[in-house]
């Protein structure tokens, strides 16, 4: 069975309520945060052993002459043990192509760290049809050598016409892109890394439909943005998760 995360993007934020308080409250919840990468080194020195602390985004060569990058390796020396990468943002605001991701999810995966792997289409793409196939399509690009030596990725489908929109994909659309994402691994990825490979969901997540989501989207948790910068909103959502899968 695939493990479950409930993953925390701050993005280039923190939370109002301040890094200390907000991982004060999450005491009692096995949940991920991702902090802006110059605040990695004081949250995995302060957070509860429950959290797990990850990067946002990492460079896509090992090292060398990359003025303002970030290595792999170099996150996890700050106490990073996942990375988020191919997230809509960079994609879609800085340019990041399928093949310069690939680089990405390989270089975490040889830093010994976990991936967590976005994939997503646009409003047009849905719209046209072929969400399902644009989706599988990202997953076959990433199939790279490293995916061998992994001991787990994590993959987040986050459709891009939901995030930051206040537009919500309903449980109902989510299964079925869930369902063309485990299809696909099993096509392209190691059989069994595809096998427990857990499949969250970003894009506008709250708590109003949230038990939508958990219900029928057949996914094993989320990547949380603008919800993962209130700890009350992030934990209504950590409680909702772990009401779901009490008895699974």
């Amino acid at each position: 069975m695939p493990n479950r995360y409930l993953i925390a993007n701050w993005k280039m934020n923190l939370p109002p309520e301040g890094i200390e308080s907000f991982l004060g409250a999450m005491e009692d919840a096995d949940v991920a945060v991702a902090p802006p990468c110059v605040y990695l080194n004081e949250v995995a020195a302060s957070a509860p052993k429950n959290v797990l602390v990850g990067a946002q985004n990492c460079a896509d060569q090992k090292s060398g002459a990359f003025t303002g990058e970030v290595s792999a390796d170099m996150l996890r020396d700050c106490g990073a043990r996942f990375v988020i990468v191919g997230h809509s943002e960079r994609r879609n605001v800085y340019g990041e192509s399928d093949a310069l991701i690939a680089r990405k999810l390989a270089l975490v995966i040889d830093a010994g760290l976990m991936p967590v792997l976005c994939i997503g289409e646009n409003q047009a793409q849905r719209d046209g049809g072929y969400a399902t196939a644009f989706c599988s399509d990202q997953l076959r690009s990433s199939a790279v050598p490293q995916l061998a030596n992994a001991s787990e990725v994590v993959i987040a489908y986050e459709p891009v016409w939901a995030i930051g929109t206040g537009r919500n994909a309903t449980g109902e659309m989510v299964a079925e892109i869930a369902a063309a994402i485990r299809d696909a691994l099993g096509r392209f990825w190691p059989a069994a890394l595809a096998r427990r490979a857990p499949v969250l969901y970003g894009g506008s997540v709250t708590p109003d439909n949230v038990d939508d989501l958990l219900a029928r989207g057949e996914i094993d948790g989320f990547l949380v943005g603008g919800a993962s910068l209130d700890s009350k909103k992030f934990l209504a959502l950590a409680g909702a998760m772990k009401t779901r899968f009490a008895t699974t």
